[in-house]
């Protein structure tokens, strides 16, 4: 896989002492609760990274990054990384298995239910509940996301940090107009990065310069 491929020139792998089983029941319980969509679950993959230190910050934030590079659902791409990263295929596949199989089970279940509830009016009622909690947890997920980056982005000097900030809100304000594709405004955002870097290298962070 491409994904895998970059990640594994990029990255020294050091397999984790996790139990197979273990890493199973971690994923099974963020299937389980992996209810409102990908912010849901992306906010779960991460606090379990974070809890059991799978993986470091950075090593999460270049994963989703070229997650959104190569083509396909980047969830899964992500929980392909994390359990490849624990224990190479044989995490993959339990850390698979366990967010896809309660996921799959209850989406059936739900669907064949739904299909018979959806016209009542409590059920509207809640529909329109859950999907302002969605939109907040997304919120959430994108401040926590973004704090580590404009925190580095800070240490390199005010002008990196706003070069960040700007990126941002006009990669926000692209995708919101919805007339340019994600792979479109990753691609342009890569190559403005890039040129700034070769014009204007990255100082080191303050605390590791020497007075």
């Amino acid at each position: 896989m491409i994904f895998l491929s970059t990640f594994h020139s990029t990255i020294i792998f050091v397999p984790s002492k996790s139990p197979l089983s273990k890493i199973f029941l971690i994923w099974l319980s963020i299937g389980i609760q992996s209810f409102g969509g990908g912010s849901a679950t992306f906010f779960l993959i991460h606090q379990a990274c974070e809890k059991y230190k799978w993986i470091t910050e950075e090593e999460f934030l270049n994963a989703w990054a070229l997650a959104q590079l190569t083509p396909g659902i980047n969830l899964i791409k992500l929980t392909i990384f994390i359990g490849f990263r624990l224990r190479r295929w044989p995490g993959v596949i339990m850390a698979m298995s366990g967010l896809l199989i309660p996921s799959s089970l209850v989406t059936i279940l739900m669907t064949a239910a739904f299909s018979l509830i959806q016209g009542l009016p409590e059920i509207k009622a809640i529909m329109r509940g859950i999907l302002p909690a969605t939109i907040g947890l997304a919120l959430a997920m994108s401040t926590q996301f973004a704090s580590p980056v404009l925190k580095l982005a800070f240490r390199e000097g005010k002008i990196r940090f706003f070069f960040h900030v700007i990126i941002i809100i006009i990669s926000t304000i692209a995708m919101a107009s919805a007339q340019f594709s994600p792979a479109l405004i990753l691609l342009l955002t890569a190559l403005v990065t890039t040129l700034v870097l070769i014009l204007s290298p990255i100082r080191p962070p303050k605390e590791d310069q020497t007075v």
